[in-house]
C-alpha cells in the first residue's frame, strides 16, 4: 500500500471512490455538503502536484438506472465552488465518452462521472464493470469510508486492476482508520462507549465487542427502555424490540463479569404523544405510567452521564439520546454533546461515529470541538463490530 502524502501526482490520472452521497431538496441544491467537503483535501493535493483528478461516487438507491432525481451532474456547481476550478462532468461512468474525457484532461483538470449505482454491476461487484472503471485512471485513491464496508465494484474489486504501488488510501480515509484504530486497538483509559438510537439490536455486536475495549458503557435513547422493560421496568408506551428482552438481560450479565460499568438513564423526560407540542413529565426510569413514552433522558441522567464523560480519557460517540430533532426533546442529546467538547477540551480523544450522532453535533456546533468527526455511519459501525471491511482491506492486500 502506497502513501497518498508522499506519492507525486504529477502528470498522472487520479481515480478516486468518493463518497458523494449528499441529501438533495426538491430543487437538486445540497442540505448538507459535509461528506463533498471532507474530500477536498484529497482532490487538491492531487491538482497541486500537476496531476488529473477523476471522480467516481453514487448517490442515493436508484432502481432502474439513469434517473434525473439521483444524477451527480447536480453536485458540479457546488464542486466548483469548493474547489475554485470548472469542473468536467461525464454522462456515464464506463464507456468511450468517460475514458475519452478521462484521456483527454490535462494536469489540474477535475473530471466527475455520472453515478455508479446507474448500473447494477456496481453493487454485485461485477468483475468486468470494475476493469472498465480501472482503465479511467493509473492510480486509484479510496477515499470513501461511508462505503468502505461494501464489496462493491467501485469500493474492493476495482483496487485488483492496480498494483500495490498504484493504490492508495486518500486523507479522508487514511484519517478515518487512524481514528477508529486509535479507539479500538489504543484507546487511553478509562475509555467510554455512549450508545443511542432507538434499536438494540442494532447496537449487539458493537457493545459485545466493546466490552472487551471499554471501561464504562452509556445507553441511552429508545434502546434504553428495551433494557428497563427486560429488568422488569414499566415503560409505558415507549419504544420496545420484545424479541430482544432476553439480549439485554445477557449483555448486563457479561457487562458484569467483565466488570464493565454499564450506565443506563436514572430518569426520562416522557411525553403522552409522539409530538414537537406533547404534554411532558420528568419520571424516574422503570415507572413510566401507561400512555406515556420516554422520548429524551432526564436532568438526573444528564448529570450521571455527564460526570462518566468528563472523567474520560477516551470516547466514542453512536446515537442520540431521544428525539433530539424536536426541541422538547433535545436536551439530553445537546447535553452528552456539551460534555464530550468539554472533556475533549481537557485532553480527551473523542470520536463521534454514527449518523444521528453526527447530525447531532453539527447541529449543537460542537463539531470542532471534539478530536475526530467520522463521514461513514454503517462502515464506523463495522469496523467497532471487529469486521473486516472490504474497501480497506482490498487497498491493504
Amino acid at each position: 500500500m502506497t502513501d497518498f502524502s508522499h506519492f507525486n501526482f504529477a502528470h498522472t490520472r487520479a481515480l478516486i471512490r468518493v463518497d458523494f452521497n449528499v441529501p438533495l431538496d426538491d430543487r437538486f441544491e445540497i442540505t448538507d455538503d459535509t461528506r463533498i467537503r471532507a474530500a477536498i483535501p484529497t482532490i487538491k493535493k492531487i491538482l497541486k502536484d500537476g496531476g488529473m483528478v477523476i471522480l467516481m461516487s453514487h448517490l442515493g438507491r436508484p432502481k432502474d438506472g439513469p434517473t434525473n432525481k439521483y444524477s451527480l451532474k447536480h453536485l458540479v456547481n457546488h464542486l466548483n465552488a469548493l474547489l475554485g476550478t470548472q469542473t468536467l462532468f461525464a454522462d456515464d461512468c464506463i464507456g468511450a465518452q468517460a475514458l475519452e474525457m478521462a484521456k483527454a484532461l490535462k494536469p489540474g483538470q477535475v473530471l466527475l462521472l455520472e453515478n455508479l449505482r446507474f448500473y447494477k454491476e456496481e453493487e454485485k461487484g461485477d468483475k468486468e464493470f470494475a476493469k472498465k472503471l480501472a482503465a479511467l485512471g493509473d492510480v486509484y485513491i479510496n477515499d470513501a469510508f461511508g462505503t468502505a464496508h461494501r464489496a462493491h465494484a467501485s469500493t474492493a474489486v476495482i483496487a485488483d486492476f492496480f498494483p500495490a504501488d498504484k493504490k492508495m488510501f486518500g486523507l479522508l480515509m487514511e484519517n478515518e482508520v487512524k481514528s477508529a484504530e486509535k479507539v479500538l486497538k489504543n484507546a487511553e483509559k478509562p475509555f467510554t462507549a455512549i450508545m443511542g438510537g432507538a434499536k438494540v439490536s442494532d447496537k449487539i455486536l458493537l457493545i459485545e465487542n466493546l466490552l472487551e475495549k471499554a471501561d464504562h458503557i452509556i445507553i441511552g435513547g429508545g434502546m434504553a427502555y428495551t433494557f428497563f422493560k427486560a429488568q422488569g421496568g414499566e415503560i409505558g408506551n415507549s419504544l420496545v424490540e420484545e424479541d430482544r428482552l432476553q439480549t439485554a438481560l445477557e449483555l448486563l450479565e457479561k457487562a458484569k463479569a467483565k466488570k464493565v460499568a454499564i450506565h443506563l438513564p436514572v430518569d426520562s423526560i416522557i411525553a403522552d404523544k409522539f409530538d414537537a407540542n406533547a404534554q411532558t413529565k420528568i419520571c424516574k426510569n422503570g415507572q413510566t405510567p401507561a400512555g406515556w413514552m420516554g422520548l429524551d433522558i432526564g436532568p438526573e441522567a444528564i448529570k450521571a452521564f455527564r460526570e462518566v464523560i468528563l472523567g474520560s480519557r477516551t470516547i466514542l460517540w453512536n446515537g442520540p439520546m431521544g428525539v433530539f430533532e424536536m426541541e422538547k426533546f433535545q436536551q439530553g442529546t445537546r447535553a452528552v454533546a456539551e460534555a464530550i467538547a468539554e472533556a475533549t477540551q481537557r485532553g480527551a480523544y473523542s470520536l463521534i461515529g454514527g449518523g444521528d450522532s453526527v447530525a447531532a453535533i453539527n447541529q449543537f456546533g460542537y463539531a470542532d470541538k471534539v478530536s475526530y468527526v467520522s463521514t461513514g455511519g454503517g462502515a464506523m459501525l463495522e469496523f467497532f463490530e471487529g469486521k473486516e471491511l472490504p474497501g480497506i482491506a482490498a487497498i491493504k492486500k
